[in-house]
């Protein structure tokens, strides 16, 4: 497939023999106004090399420019230099790439050899899986399988929270008052009711706080007992939390949480005490931070015990020499935005070039409409029954709309969960948003159903035509509006792909797979596909195919299913 970007950039070259090719190349940009061009070349950067004003600039350009076949036009406009590429051309040269590259239209090598961690999800063990988890879960999901897109060697891990004292208070609530069936049999709820009930409890008997920690320190020390009841809560908690994951369509390469690196704590205690990096503070040691506006960071307790901060940075290092990473990514709230800030900077300290490679991908927060759901399990949604609530009422509209559809359980689950997944990554992840699940089973607007849709509508029109992608196809025909603008944004795909990696957005894939579904539509609705004239029915369906594969392409990357009948 032609780079035409690139093209310009070696048309340009000569002119401006001070940037390299891809220093041009990385100026070229879309025009917003589509009126004005395919591509544009702004000519202010070159203002003050010249002594020339950018417009003066961009006409002389204009006159030594001679333009190869693939390009139609180039104008000086406002300063910028405005290429129009051959419709004729353009359209061959994008639709011929998807149906040939078709899943891997879009993709790229930019990530070879690289090794990239994503750190994601990361529950805590017998707590609830609750609706505020499926931002953190989804935005690492999409990010790995973008990475993975670009050809990056992603290892995604799910940083369990199964460790501290809450574990010594878990047992002796078990001890107390749990019932091993019953709990077999529904968990999370269970485990979260006894937990409660110490608490409630401790608050009259305060000498269960002192046996919680106690129980602590003899998991702490491996006490067969302490590790056997440990272990079962997390094992029935993993059940759980994976049934969820399968649902949600989410895997991981590894599960190592706090607990993997009680061992490794140490190494870095002793590291932070011979480079004098940690000082002692009423009893505790801190990492004085105040030089570089933060607040110290607590290292350990004054009773020695270790915190977040000493087993984050004992799981960097470790992640480090076992991996080797060329970037580790952690997807965590906003609120802990200054907790990421005081480690990487204390692996700085340490001497390790590496931090730099360190990155906290930072979210808002997600809350609920009032009345949109009902919390049957107390003062927690959990997630599960909001992805049960989508798939249920995703049944009904199907019952009531194509009641004939072909394997409606199945649909109706890749509808439901895909819209709920769809809401949380078409907004941008630093926002905040309030979730509405009526809003979010739209078959209208900029929903997952609504792409979902558009792609099962190509479906359709396939199934009907029986298209042969290799057959002849005269691609100057698809030269109306609609028809361009659909090609204009299949060929943008993969600088969109490129961009959401970049900043960490996959809203900017998601915002996408809305624009190319509602430019299809457009050409769908402006323009007849099954015609007599079969050159034109042949380019057209030849655009439908297309769309189609880069719509499941780009619903894939923000974790959704494509249906091919809805």
């Amino acid at each position: 497939m032609i780079d035409y970007k690139m093209s310009i950039a070696e048309l340009l070259h000569p002119l401006v023999p001070s940037m390299t090719l891809e220093e041009i190349r990385n100026l070229v940009e879309h025009p917003k106004n589509t009126d004005m061009g395919d591509y544009a070349f702004p000519c202010f950067k070159l203002s003050k090399e010249m002594r020339q004003a950018p417009q003066v600039i961009a006409q002389t350009f204009v006159d030594q420019i001679n333009l190869p076949d693939t390009l139609a036009s180039v104008e000086a406009i406002s300063g910028f230099l405005n290429f129009k590429v051959s419709t004729s051309h353009f359209a061959q040269n994008i639709l011929e790439a998807v149906m040939a590259q078709k899943e891997y239209y879009g993709s790229s090598d930019v990530g070879e050899d690289k090794k990239t961690i994503i750190e994601y999800s990361s529950v805590n063990i017998a707590k609830p899986f609750h609706m505020g988890h499926i931002r953190s879960t989804m935005i690492g999901e999409s990010l790995r399988r973008i990475y993975d897109f670009l050809g990056y060697d992603t290892v995604a891990i799910n940083h369990l929270g199964d460790y501290g004292t809450q574990f010594g208070k878990l047992i002796v609530a078990f001890k107390l008052w749990g019932d091993r069936e019953t709990i077999e049999k529904d968990p999370i709820p269970e485990l979260l009711k006894i937990y409660v009930k110490f608490h409630q409890e401790a608050e009259e008997n305060p000498e269960l706080e002192d046996e919680a920690r106690s129980w602590f320190t003899k998991l702490e020390n491996n006490d067969p007992e302490a590790v056997e009841l440990w272990t079962l809560f997390k094992e029935m908690s993993l059940k759980v939390f994976n049934r969820v994951y399968d649902k949600l369509g989410v895997t991981f390469d590894s599960y190592a949480g706090e607990s993997f690196y009680s061992d490794k704590m140490q190494a870095i205690l002793d590291e932070l005490r011979e480079k004098k990096i940690v000082q002692k503070s009423e009893g505790a040691e801190i990492v004085d931070l105040e030089p570089y506006g933060m607040p110290p960071a607590l290292i350990t307790k004054k009773d020695g015990s270790t915190l977040y901060m000493t087993r984050d940075l004992a799981a960097a290092k470790y992640r480090k020499d076992t991996y080797d990473f060329d970037k580790n990514i952690y997807v965590v709230g906003s609120a802990q935005k200054l907790h990421f800030q005081q480690w990487i900077k204390i692996v700085e300290l340490m001497g390790h070039a590496w931090s730099k490679d360190c990155v906290h991908v930072e979210f808002g927060m997600v809350s609920l409409e009032e009345g949109s759901l009902s919390t049957r399990k107390g003062n927690v949604v959990f997630l599960e029954d909001v992805l049960d609530k989508a798939v249920e009422k995703t049944l009904e509209i199907i019952n009531e709309k194509n009641p004939d559809l072909s394997d409606k359980a199945s649909v109706a689950k890749s509808i439901g969960i895909g819209a709920v997944v769809f809401q949380e990554l078409y907004t941008s992840r630093t926002k905040d948003y309030a979730f509405s699940l009526d809003k979010t089973l739209s078959f209208e607007g900029e929903t997952g159903p609504y792409v979902q849709y558009t792609h099962a509508r190509a479906c359709s029109v396939l199934r009907k035509a029986e298209f042969d992608p290799l057959s002849d196809i005269e691609y100057g025909v698809l030269s109306d509006p609609a028809s361009k603008e659909v090609v204009r944004i299949l060929a943008k795909f993969n600088e969109i792909v490129v961009l959401a990696h970049k900043n960490y957005e996959p809203h900017t894939v998601a915002r996408y797979a809305v624009d190319l579904a509602q430019a299809f539509n457009r050409f769908y609705h402006d323009n007849s596909i099954l015609v007599e004239d079969k050159a034109l029915r042949n380019a057209r369906l030849a655009l439908v195919y297309s769309s189609k594969i880069v719509l499941k392409n780009a619903l894939h990357l923000v974790c959704l299913d494509a249906p091919e009948q809805m």
